[in-house]
């Protein structure tokens, strides 16, 4: 099976962090964006952009509230999907897979790593639950300011999750339509990765 050029190697992973490096380059805004889904207990699903914070050798790793309708997915069903779409490189990459939380020191990391406000804001926001102003929502914040101050730790109900892929596919636009398109797939986390090339 031929997969030179942006394709070659046999670690999606690396080609993953390959293709997110060139998008840094080219992409205007959020080039680590990603379309989340989740399904909720009535099989209906939900769609919702996140930003990818890290590929790591095994997973995908992002970070929410776990008060979230995202997180209470995930926690039910133990598994997700996203799509991350560049339309500057013309490229795409789709993972489905099984997850699992990140509320270690890796998490303490990230959450110290984001801005005063973005931290505070973590600590405010009952996500997903409704708002009665933004006034509201500003009040809590700069009260949060004082009572947390210039540190504040990670709230428990915020942190991240990874997911372990057992099928990622790389997608790339080809002429007439003609795309390119290798889908990696796995039963268990524990098997080794088959490859296939697709009809576009």
């Amino acid at each position: 099976m031929d997969r030179g050029g942006i394709f070659a190697g046999d670690d999606p992973f690396a080609i993953a962090r390959q293709w997110l490096a060139e998008a840094e380059a080219t992409e205007p805004n959020d080039p680590n964006a990603i379309a989340l889904a989740t399904v909720d207990a009535e099989g209906l699903p939900n769609v919702r952009m996140v930003l990818l914070k890290e590929i790591e050798d095994g997973a995908f790793v992002f970070y929410t509230n776990y008060g979230s309708k995202k997180a209470q997915e995930i926690e039910a069903s133990g598994t997700a999907a996203f799509v991350m779409h560049w339309k500057s490189l013309r490229r795409q990459i789709r993972v489905r897979g099984v997850t699992e939380r990140e509320e270690g020191p890796k998490a303490d990391e990230y959450y110290a790593s984001r801005s005063l406000k973005s931290r505070l804001g973590a600590w405010a926001s009952q996500q997903s639950q409704p708002l009665s102003s933004r006034e509201y929502l500003m009040a809590e914040v700069a009260k949060l300011a004082v009572t947390k101050g210039i540190n504040p730790p990670r709230p428990s109900f915020w942190g991240g999750f990874r997911l372990h892929p057992v099928e990622i596919e790389l997608w790339a636009d080809g002429d007439f339509r003609l795309h390119d398109r290798f889908r990696w797939t796995r039963k268990t986390l524990l098997d080794s990765w088959g490859i296939q090339r697709l009809n576009p």
